[in-house]
């Protein structure tokens, strides 16, 4: 092969994946420039000034969420019968129940193995810093499960749209009359109420466009115009994603920067939590590069490398963003674009994850609780090491994907084996970077997810394939059959002849076809038909 040969061919890598190679730049510069920064000890201002590009490039992307997963819900949906999105509900939502389960049994090992937590981390912490959040225990898993089922059927769609449920416990003073001494005596009860805080409710939204695609497409034709009209939504929203993502290099370096420099004693934090991230961090890469590629490459027998590579560009926003609902508009344009799922399975999974799918934050959540039982030097048994596993999968399910949500449900899975909830506070200083660490998994999660899903469901797409083609040759031989009999005037045309002899299509422009019982074959294309019958017979007239 010449050298001009290879130097075009690199350049025509480096033209392919542009975007990319910027938006790793952006990462390198904003932590370079983040670390030099601090020498100088920024004022706030500067720092809010220096995290401005970053929180529009953000406000952009979350401005895209609601519109896409509406028309990609609703178009997907509706190109599938109902059928088969149970099929594919199904198998995303057990998927995604396994993996949760696997990672957290991936983090428990790793933090009994590292064991990071120690009293001397804990005491220096302590002294160090200050936390303002104020943190309860109040918080359960049932709580979380009811709040689960209150969003799934929102009361209003359009309020489902900006606000969500949540449970909160409030300090109300409750009169209580002690009936041997008969005075009346005012305690302090904590009361729950369900409330809504802002925040978009995806998950109502998603089950609402879900059932409402699936009723569309099984009116056939009637909904044609509709289904449509969400299709070129979603391809209008994708193209938009793709100019704000040229923005990504600059919004990426301009929120890393504003993290590194609003981090209070950084030195401290990262001396005594600096293990803590290690096992966070070690556990994530060895869910994604490992099992996740080796669970991809046995059920799919694909090359999982180049999914990976192809995901990288994603795989950068999350981390910036760490949300994954903030990165679902560049995860649909790669996983249509570069990856090559079928646009029927990304559009039903990815949505669903964004809110459902949170393998990292239960990566996190295990690792967290087990940390905080490390700290106060408490032992924990094979019951409690369960009982950890299995309430830190169930309450990434039950949770948001909103930021720093796995702090809340720490306190959750806390609470289910006896442990100090204070202590959460102090992963507070960290969280600002294991929050990115573990939303690359989640975000990845729900692609790989998306992908071996579709090689489940290779038969039942198929199928309606064909069944789709069939149609609409059906419906091709219809619309000829029904021009047959328009267009008679060149013609005279003996009524008696076409009771004997059947007519013969002439299609001009395209392809000769002769009907016969109704039926027309080999043609795609009707320009103009005109009827053919057989001539009259000469009359013989006897002349008296």
């Amino acid at each position: 092969m010449s050298p001009v040969r290879v130097t075009d061919m690199r350049w025509s890598w480096v033209r392919k994946n542009l975007l990319l190679l910027l938006t790793f730049s952006g990462v390198l510069f904003g932590v370079a420039l983040g670390l030099a920064l601090r020498a100088v000890g920024p004022d706030s201002t500067t720092i809010l000034l220096i995290s401005y590009p970053g929180e529009l490039f953000i406000r952009m992307l979350k401005l895209m969420i609601l519109p896409l997963i509406i028309a990609s819900l609703i178009s997907g949906s509706a190109s599938l019968n109902a059928k088969i999105n149970g099929y594919i509900v199904v198998r995303t939502i057990l998927y995604f129940m396994a993996t949760s389960l696997l990672n957290a049994l991936i983090g428990v090992l790793l933090v009994v193995a590292i064991h990071p937590g120690s009293p001397l981390a804990r005491q220096a912490l302590t002294e160090s810093l200050t936390s303002s959040s104020n943190t309860t225990s109040n918080v359960n898993i049932l709580d979380g499960f009811l709040d689960l089922g209150r969003n799934i059927f929102p009361e209003n769609i359009f309020r489902a749209s900006f606000q969500q449920v949540h449970t909160v416990y409030e300090e109300q003073l409750v009169t209580q009359h002690n009936n041997i001494t008969g005075v009346d005596a005012k305690i302090t009860e904590m009361v729950r109420s369900v409330k809504y805080r802002a925040g978009t409710n995806t998950l109502g939204i998603i089950v609402f466009c879900l059932v409402f695609g699936t009723l569309l497409g099984s009116l056939g034709k009637k909904g044609a115009v509709v289904v449509d009209f969400f299709s070129v939504i979603d391809t209008v929203i994708l193209k938009i994603v793709t100019g704000v993502m040229w923005l990504s290099p600059l919004g990426v370096a301009s929120v890393i920067m504003s993290k590194i420099l609003s981090v209070e004693n950084l030195g401290t934090v990262m001396s005594n939590l600096g293990l803590f991230i290690v096992t966070v961090v070690v556990g994530v890469f060895i869910y994604q590069w490992i099992i996740q590629n080796l669970l991809y490459f046995i059920f799919t027998r694909k090359n999982p490398l180049q999914f990976y590579f192809h995901l990288l560009e994603p795989w950068v926003t999350s981390f910036a963003t760490a949300s994954t609902a903030a990165t679902l508009p560049i995860t649909f344009r790669c996983m249509n674009d570069k990856c090559g799922v079928d646009p029927r399975i990304s559009r039903f999974v990815l949505p669903i994850g964004a809110t459902v799918n949170m393998d990292g934050t239960a990566l996190f959540v295990s690792v967290g609780t087990i940390f905080i039982a490390q700290m106060n030097e408490l032992p924990l048994g094979i019951g409690e090491y369960a009982t950890i596993i299995v309430t830190a999968t169930a309450a990434s399910v039950a949770s948001a994907s909103v930021p720093s949500a796995a702090l809340v449900l720490i306190l959750i899975v806390l609470t289910s084996v006896n442990l100090p909830a204070e202590d959460v506070s102090l992963l507070f200083a960290i969280d600002w970077l294991v929050d990115r660490f573990r939303t690359t998994n989640n975000m990845l999660g729900d692609c790989y997810t998306a992908a071996i899903v579709e090689h489940w469901s290779q038969n039942e797409l198929k199928a309606m394939d064909a069944e789709a083609s069939a149609e609409a040759h059906y419906a091709d031989v219809e619309k000829a059959a029904d021009l047959a009999p328009l267009v008679t005037g060149q013609h005279d045309v003996d009524p008696d002849a076409l009771m004997h002899d059947p007519p013969v299509l002439l299609l001009k422009g395209g392809q000769d076809s002769s009907l016969n019982n109704g039926k027309a074959g080999g043609a795609e294309e009707v320009l103009h038909v005109e009827v053919e019958s057989p001539p009259k017979e000469a009359s013989t007239t006897t002349k008296i």
